[in-house]
């Protein structure tokens, strides 16, 4: 199970942000700052343990809460994963921005579009910026987030992916949460042409296979 974190930056500005950072959360800031950047904020795709810290399978995960101690910084979560998020980590609300979908943070001043993807946990969301798209557990290269977890919705994924990530254009490169196919990113033409979750055409065939 390779999880990505990613770094998103302005050279003119200097500042960056880390969108998932779970593992190696040290490492990760000391890569901003050999690269001259400083760390301004934190990107959460959504809840679970292996993206932004906690407690799975035994091991504890240091996450945003090492990234905290590191630096004050503020971490962006969408609004329906608060409470999910928290219980996780042991943040505090008041340690979070909270977020609707469409809302836009800036880094510097690359602007990023936050997208709420629901169905694989209540407040998952996406980041759009500069014909990227990071997806977290949302969408993979080949297939999509579980949705029989705490706080899956088939329903929802399905209305994710084939609205609100239909205006997403093809030549959009995705960047998934985990290596789960050959290539580490594609295009969402591709995706969308390669990728067996959109061959399922209507809701019914969906919950066939999705459907708990």
């Amino acid at each position: 199970m390779v999880n990505f974190a990613y770094l998103v930056g302005d050279r003119v500005t200097g500042e960056a942000m880390i969108i998932d950072p779970a593992y190696g959360v040290d490492e990760l800031v000391g890569i901003l700052a050999a690269d001259g950047m400083t760390c301004v904020g934190a990107l959460a795709t959504h809840y679970h343990a292996d993206h932004v810290g906690g407690d799975m399978m035994g091991f504890r995960i240091e996450g945003i809460t090492r990234l905290l101690e590191l630096a004050p910084v503020p971490v962006h979560v969408q609004a329906d994963e608060t409470p999910w998020l928290t219980r996780t980590t042991g943040v505090t609300p008041d340690e979070l921005v909270v977020h609707a979908g469409g809302d836009v943070v800036r880094v510097g001043a690359v602007p990023v579009t936050l997208i709420h993807t629901p169905g694989h946990t209540p407040g998952s969301q996406c980041f759009l910026m500069d014909g990227r798209l990071i997806a977290g557990d949302t969408l993979f290269l080949d297939g999509c987030g579980r949705t029989d977890l705490p706080g899956g919705d088939p329903t929802a994924l399905y209305e994710s992916l084939t609205t609100r990530l239909a205006a997403v254009p093809d030549d959009t490169v995705l960047y998934p949460g985990h290596l789960y196919s050959p290539e580490p990113s594609a295009t969402m033409g591709d995706t969308r042409s390669n990728n067996y979750v959109f061959r399922l055409r209507t809701p019914e065939q969906w919950m066939t296979m999705f459907g708990q």
